[in-house]
């Protein structure tokens, strides 16, 4: 059981477990009652953690994609590589089927795809092997990349400052440390003491059951507060900075991220609080030109009106509109924060320079 004791950075959010051929993740939606590991073999169960938020985050979920994915190529029983190639094709299909928003998740699929591709001479049982490896290093990179966000994004911070989140981008949403907590949790390592507000996330509430169980477990100052009190909270001067993750940017720097988003960011520009975005490169997809073109999950009406009431809240018959994402467009970013630094507007041109970073970083 979860306690106050409980400090989910000392937990694996997404992991490999090689010998009993699983994905080990945590249970996000028994959070923060209780941290239950789950030991994850069929294809059937891994596409449901993904679809019912058991694993979330886009980094989160494209590890648990890459590994998913793997474990499904490891366990076909053929020689023949065009049957195994035909048959990691529609495993592959299969797990991108799961969510459509997070760029993540179909990153890491073609990326694991792309192993094949680089090696169209290999037997089964060496691709087996390189699939594995491609999986390992996607995870460890993703560690890589969230400390790396962490570090510049604590250049833009001091010690003592009010911060407020929206959502869960933290450890839990990624391998470790997280994007948009990222800087709290390095400038914790590092003695530094924040105020942290965590909007509550309507309608999964990812920042009052995630966000403020994972900082506060962490020791950091934490406070919960409704959707509608961040006007408030911004207005009382107690918050010095913005910061939210992303499951996809646009070319021109429209960001995508969990539903109320855009709401915070207008509300940032009223006021003049920087408003920051933290993406992997992962998710920052070029070939999108701006953030209309982002395709918005639409999710079941029961997380509005029962999922969490002991009694169904709205009246039966109401329609119900439950958007997962909106998208903030780029005019209300102050800056969006990689692992190859810091990008601000005109964001078609820092952008491309960022993936030329990227580009250069990859041929040392």
């Amino acid at each position: 059981m979860a306690s106050e004791r409980t400090n989910i950075m000392h937990y694996d959010t997404v992991n490999l477990d090689d010998e009993r051929s699983a994905l080990v993740i945590i249970d996000q939606t028994k959070l923060p009652g209780e941290v239950e590991m789950l030991s994850l073999t069929g294809q059937k169960d891994i596409w449901e953690a993904i679809y019912l938020l058991k694993v979330r985050g886009a980094p989160a979920i494209g590890v648990a994609a890459a590994i998913g994915v793997y474990l499904a190529a490891k366990g076909i029983d053929t020689e023949d590589p065009a049957a195994f190639r035909a048959q990691f094709k529609a495993a592959k299909d299969y797990l991108a089927s799961a969510r459509p928003t997070a760029v993540n998740l179909f990153w890491a699929l073609d990326r694991m795809e792309a192993v094949l591709h680089k090696n169209p001479d290999a037997s089964v049982p060496a691709l087996k092997q390189l699939l594995h490896d491609e999986a390992v290093e996607i995870r460890e990179e993703d560690i890589r990349v969230c400390r790396a966000i962490g570090e510049h994004g604590l250049t833009l911070i001091k010690d003592g400052d009010g911060i407020l989140t929206h959502c869960n981008a933290g450890q839990l949403a990624t391998t470790k440390y997280g994007t948009a907590l990222a800087p709290i949790h390095l400038g914790v390592e590092k003695g530094m003491h924040f105020k942290v507000f965590t909007d509550e996330t309507r309608p999964l509430l990812q920042g009052a059951r995630l966000s403020a169980f994972e900082l506060h477990s962490n020791g950091v100052d934490t406070t919960v507060i409704c959707d509608n009190m961040a006007s408030q909270v911004m207005k009382n001067g107690w918050v010095q900075a913005i910061f939210v993750g992303c499951d996809r940017v646009a070319a021109n720097g429209d960001a995508c991220n969990k539903i109320g988003t855009s709401g915070v960011a207008i509300l940032a520009k009223h006021y003049g609080i920087p408003f920051y975005v933290c993406a992997p490169t992962s998710t920052i997809d070029m070939s999108i030109a701006h953030g209309d073109d982002i395709p918005i999950e639409e999710r079941p009406a029961h997380e509005v009106t029962e999922m969490w009431y002991k009694q169904r809240m709205p009246p039966e018959g109401v329609k119900v509109y439950n958007p997962a994402f909106d998208v903030s467009e780029n005019a209300l970013v102050t800056a969006i924060i990689t692992e190859y630094g810091i990008a601000r507007a005109p964001y078609e041109e820092s952008l491309k320079e960022i993936f030329r970073r990227k580009e250069e970083a990859a041929k040392k």
